[in-house]
């Protein structure tokens, strides 16, 4: 079985993420409830949209910050929700 990865990632507004998989399916997640719900500094910041959208894809992972600040298990967000 091939391990599951996020190939395409792209921004579409109010803190959300379209991402596409490896196994062809899509999400559309919204990562600002997620923030909101679970307030810490580290993540804050990324209620800003321009900080938002400086996400990157390292290893089939979607991440924000260069020391990996927020990052969420790729079989939640395969599920399309975040816990």
């Amino acid at each position: 079985m091939k391990t599951l990865r996020i190939i395409q990632a792209k921004a579409t507004g109010n803190l959300s993420v379209e991402l596409v998989f490896n196994d062809k399916s899509r999400q559309c997640i919204n990562v600002g409830a997620f923030i909101k719900a679970h307030p810490h500094p580290q993540y804050n910041k990324y209620l800003d949209e321009d900080e938002f959208k400086k996400f990157s894809l390292d290893d089939g992972n979607i991440v924000w910050g260069e020391d990996w600040d927020l990052i969420f298990p790729i079989e939640q967000l395969h599920a399309g929700h975040i816990v």
